[in-house]
């Protein structure tokens, strides 16, 4: 999928990789939506878009929040026409500093996974219909090593994109004889805020910097590689030739 002339949704989209990818994707010629829960912040990144050329608008809302979703999902398709490109983004850790799974409250579980399952869901139950009708949409998830390796105190975290994970495969089975493809990416550590939040004392000169991580997933994007239902490492992807 050529970017260029496409509209696309990023969740999450106020700071770090979520700002990353609306400026990547408007920078390669894409109209762009972002949500978060932080106006400030999205409205700043959006103007930054705007004042480099590029068609960007700020819809803040909260994914977690049912009744936030369809408001979202019409205000975007209102601006920029059927959403060709969706990005979920948008995560939560949980209470931190993390704690050990049997500390964790039930409701701090359920919290995280409105935001990080059940949230994307409903967007993409939303929006995937009418991709499937023209034939042609991009679902990503952004996805966590915690998905696959088993961390104590991610617990609440990595049971939500571990799922998600799997949530994104039944939707590459369901959907891929419509022309929609949808795959989960795990950036990596990243030089973010969650990940200072999630570990304080890392050196974040050593991190992966968002900008070089959403110009990866850009370029799975427009490649078409990774295929439909795949879940790949950004540090270790490679175009197919």
């Amino acid at each position: 999928m050529v970017l260029r002339g496409k509209a696309a949704l990023v969740t999450g989209a106020s700071r770090g990789l979520g700002a990353a990818l609306a400026r990547e994707l408007a920078g390669r010629g894409a109209r762009v939506a972002l949500a978060a829960r932080g106006r400030g912040e999205l409205e700043e990144v959006a103007a930054e878009i705007r004042r480099k050329g590029g068609t960007a608008h700020a819809l803040p809302s909260d994914i977690a929040d049912k009744n936030a979703v369809y408001p979202l999902a019409g205000a975007a398709a209102a601006l920029l026409g059927p959403v060709d490109v969706l990005i979920h983004n948008a995560s939560s850790l949980g209470p931190t500093p993390l704690r050990l799974l049997l500390d964790t409250d039930c409701e701090d579980v359920a919290d995280v996974l409105e935001t990080n399952l059940v949230g994307p869901f409903r967007l993409t139950k939303i929006v995937a219909g009418s991709m499937a009708l023209r034939g042609g949409g991009v679902i990503v998830h952004v996805s966590s090593d915690a998905a696959v390796a088993a961390y104590p105190r991610w617990g609440a975290y990595s049971i939500s994109k571990a799922a998600q994970d799997h949530l994104g495969r039944i939707l590459a089975a369901e959907l891929g004889e419509l022309g929609v493809r949808v795959f989960s990416v795990d950036p990596g550590e990243m030089d973010t805020d969650m990940h200072a939040q999630a570990m304080p004392e890392a050196n974040r000169a050593e991190l992966a910097r968002p900008e070089s991580i959403a110009a990866r997933i850009a370029d799975m994007i427009e490649s078409g590689s990774p295929a439909n239902g795949a879940r790949v490492e950004a540090a270790h992807w490679e175009a197919s030739p």
